[in-house]
């Protein structure tokens, strides 16, 4: 969930600038990240962690981010989960905000989001430079991965696997949700 601030004049330029934190910029203002719950952000740190270990064993490079500032077509965003590839960390790595929207994000549901937004985000994200959204549903036990190509779904007792990022990366959704 997320509640609008009031800010006269604070653009999309300011928070590429200077990202406030706990803060996108949705249609024109700045709106706090509310919303977030024990469990939400277990599952967030995990599958941070996971990326991570991934990344290091398999020797593919790149790092991962929790609430990484980025921009996409129309708005500021901080993706709950990013992994950055080698090359944009060479680009952009001392950077406020990533100028683009990372190559694979993940989305962490909070009781209080709607699904509509939740996909809506997914879609805005892979119009802006992303090529995997992971869309995860901690109290159901769910992950639906969207790429251009179509949307996966996966649930409790399923093994979910990268599509297009991160080759090779899977995990066990009840060790994931767990």
């Amino acid at each position: 969930m997320a509640i609008a601030t009031v800010t006269e004049s604070f653009s999309l330029e300011d928070f590429m600038a200077n990202p406030p934190e706990q803060m996108e910029w949705v249609n024109g203002q700045l709106v706090e990240k509310t919303g977030m719950t024990v469990k939400h952000s277990r599952v967030q740190c995990r599958l941070g962690r996971y990326w991570g270990n991934y990344i290091q064993a398999s020797g593919q490079g790149g790092e991962t981010h929790v609430e990484l500032p980025c921009r996409t077509l129309r708005q500021g965003r901080r993706p709950d989960v990013s992994y950055l590839t080698p090359e944009l960390l060479e680009e952009f790595g001392e950077a406020g905000a990533l100028p683009q929207s990372p190559p694979l994000i993940a989305e962490i549901a909070s009781p209080t989001d709607p699904a509509e937004e939740l996909f809506a985000k997914a879609s805005e994200y892979l119009e802006s430079g992303c090529q995997e959204v992971w869309l995860v549903f901690p109290e159901s036990c769910r992950v639906l991965i969207i790429t251009q190509e179509g949307t996966l779904a996966f649930k409790s007792g399923d093994i979910v696997s990268t599509q297009v990022v991160l080759t090779g990366f899977s995990v066990a959704i009840n060790e994931l949700l767990a």
